[in-house]
């Protein structure tokens, strides 16, 4: 690495106070994402029989490559590129839902115990994308890759654009790729904890946006008046349920 990429990171940042943020995160986190991934593995299991987790090579600090840990989210003998494409047809069921919500990065918390990846930084990618740009990628890897970044939360929909199954990886890699890459550096250049806090926000927000999003979606479809019936009925049932309670008196 070049002495100018190593002083950009360091005029940043600071290692040991990024470890420690990401630690104490992470270890608050972990209750939550083990009975959240649990019922995942479970789910992931049941609709589709095979291994629960996907490891994915990818380049870390220093041009290190590693394992990410993903839940698996495509047929057990899936074949094809490594980009997810939009209707992709290697996609399970609950491997669609993961990918649009991202929780099949919930296993990277093992990445981040490990010291392998940061809660924040540069999305870390496959070498063979590494290799088209040495050069931005040598400021890139000074740094510890992310769960989740800048680059990430713009290009959320990333698998939208990327339709075509026999043009996708040559689009991603001249159009999409070097897009992110001036995001990942200026990222690295204005990084500070309160930006990653922001971005934690954002990303933990994303399960719930598109929830949101597929519950409107099927509520269209649902005319006005039955949506209606559906209220009242459960507003029946809570009132029950509440003067019940109030009968019954308190429990002794």
């Amino acid at each position: 690495m070049s002495s100018h990429s190593s002083q950009l990171v360091r005029a940043h940042s600071s290692p040991r106070t990024i470890r420690a943020f990401d630690l104490c995160v992470a270890l608050v986190a972990l209750p939550f994402a083990i009975v959240v991934g649990t019922a995942i593995a479970v789910l992931v299991f049941v609709d589709s029989p095979g291994p629960i987790f996907f490891h994915s090579r990818r380049v870390g600090q220093g041009g290190e490559p590693f394992d990410m840990l993903k839940f698996r989210k495509m047929h057990r003998d899936a074949a094809g590129p490594a980009l997810t494409k939009l209707r992709d047809d290697r996609l399970t069921p609950i491997g669609g839902f993961l990918v649009a919500t991202k929780l099949d990065e919930l296993p990277q918390l093992w990445n981040v115990l490990r010291g392998q990846m940061s809660l924040v930084g540069p999305r870390p990618e496959v070498e063979e994308f590494v290799a088209l740009y040495p050069k931005e990628y040598e400021q890139i890897l000074t740094v510890v890759p992310g769960i989740t970044g800048p680059a990430q939360l713009e290009y959320v929909e990333e698998r939208q654009l990327l339709a075509d199954a026999h043009e996708s990886s040559a689009l991603y890699a001249t159009e999409i790729l070097p897009r992110k890459i001036a995001v990942d550096i200026r990222y690295i250049r204005d990084q500070s904890l309160r930006g990653d806090l922001s971005i934690l926000a954002r990303t933990a927000l994303l399960p719930i946006r598109t929830l949101s999003e597929r519950i409107a979606v099927v509520l269209g479809r649902v005319p006005t008046r039955r949506i209606l019936s559906y209220a009242l009925a459960a507003l029946a049932v809570i009132a029950l349920i509440g003067a019940f309670t109030v009968e019954a008196g308190p429990i002794r």
